[in-house]
């Protein structure tokens, strides 16, 4: 989209244009883009049409990252795949507003989402970012929900944040070939992060395959899951640390920190087998989860703890063992199919299966529903039939 396209849907022609094919996909559920375009380029810009069009589409689609804010927000593709989540932008917002901090600024605000949920607590924001149509889109985003904020477009390696009491730094994870792993590759490369988390008061956003030692002495990694799913993982500054290895649950701000590790020793095959959430996993601290459960891990390195008896934790989930079946395919194919077994999960780790393939290859035409864990426990593989618990997570 064009900065020209944009600022033309900001005017009553592009607002009013956005009503009507809101209005139209309601009625519908859905709009024939190519028809609905042909028919509007008769009386309206087609970059306006398009750029219409475009955002009525994204709109749809970032409802599950900002709920309904996404109806009055713009957006481009790129940038709302990049963007925060909303609940994950609003607990962190909430630690930098716990933290004292009243001025914020958001280095790599692209379209918004954070400079909107630390504005929502209070704290006084600016944003800046070198692509000038994100500023543009963030500076609407920040009017279409009625908060106040500065933005401005720029080089944020060249910005004195100095005059913040904080600062959050979102760099692009992404080159020439797509997402990027390598922190050396990001924009800014995480040598300038380094130095702001070291110099200032603030948080820097990473991807969950960040390592556990990343950034200076004193700093702490809190990677951060929501309804199971791992989102990512942010480094905060010394001055804002308060653990060194932190993995929060969302939602309900259920956190664990490296304060509660303990080493697990691995034991037997018990009744009560947990999953730890992938940020408990991320985090390390497994071995957390294992002491709040008292129970041991199915193998030294393997996150999977077993326990007799089930307990309420919001940082696992918990399965009842019905019984362990053979590891060998023909074997274990029998004892399903005995069972009546036709649609199958399976949850593998510290094995070599692909979960897809297997479920093709057993063939399996029952009418009951199982669970089948693929594992390891010391050296020999082991296949767990269980079931998920019915108790609530606390």
């Amino acid at each position: 989209m064009r900065p020209q396209d944009f600022t033309a849907l900001l005017t009553p022609a592009g607002q009013g244009l956005l009503d009507r094919l809101s209005r139209e996909y309601d009625e519908t559920g859905e709009l024939d883009e190519l028809a609905v375009a042909a028919r509007l380029r008769r009386d309206h810009d087609p970059g306006l049409v398009s750029a219409a069009l475009t955002q009525t589409a994204l709109r749809r689609r970032a409802a599950a990252k900002f709920g309904a804010d996404a109806a009055v927000m713009y957006f481009t593709p790129e940038a709302l795949e990049q963007a925060t989540s909303g609940p994950v932008a609003a607990h962190r917002a909430a630690r930098f507003r716990e933290s004292g901090l009243s001025t914020v600024v958001d280095l790599g605000c692209g379209i918004g989402g954070d400079l909107i949920a630390l504005a929502r607590t209070g704290i006084t924001v600016t944003g800046m970012d070198r692509d000038p149509l994100r500023v543009m889109i963030a500076r609407a985003n920040l009017a279409a929900l009625g908060l106040p904020g500065e933005l401005r477009a720029g080089d944020v390696t060249e910005t004195d944040v100095g005059g913040s009491d904080g600062f959050f730094l979102d760099p692009a994870r992404r080159d020439e070939r797509g997402r990027t792993l390598d922190p050396s590759a990001y924009t800014p490369p995480w040598s300038f992060a380094e130095d702001i988390l070291r110099d200032g008061d603030g948080c820097v956003k990473t991807g969950p395959a960040v390592p556990r030692d990343a950034g200076p002495d004193g700093a702490e990694i809190e990677w951060v899951s929501l309804d199971g799913d791992l989102k990512e993982a942010a480094v905060w500054s010394p001055g804002l640390a308060a653990a060194r290895r932190r993995a929060t649950l969302l939602p309900g701000g259920h956190a664990l920190t490296d304060e509660e590790d303990r080493v697990s020793p691995a034991g037997p095959v018990r009744p009560v087998l947990y999953e730890p959430d992938a940020a408990v996993i991320r985090a390390g601290l497994v071995g957390a989860v294992a002491a709040r459960v008292g129970g041991t891990l199915l193998d030294p390195h393997i996150a999977f703890v077993c326990a007799d008896h089930p307990v309420t934790t919001p940082f696992a989930r918990g399965y009842r063992v019905i019984e362990e079946l053979p590891y060998r395919e023909k074997a274990l194919r029998a004892a399903l199919r005995a069972r009546d077994v036709g649609p199958l999960t399976i949850k593998k780790r510290g094995v070599q299966v692909t979960p897809e393939l297997l479920r093709r290859r057993l063939g399996l035409r029952g009418s009951r529903a199982a669970t089948l864990v693929l594992s390891r426990h010391g050296r020999r593989a082991v296949a767990l039939l269980v079931e998920p618990l019915s108790i609530p997570a606390g």
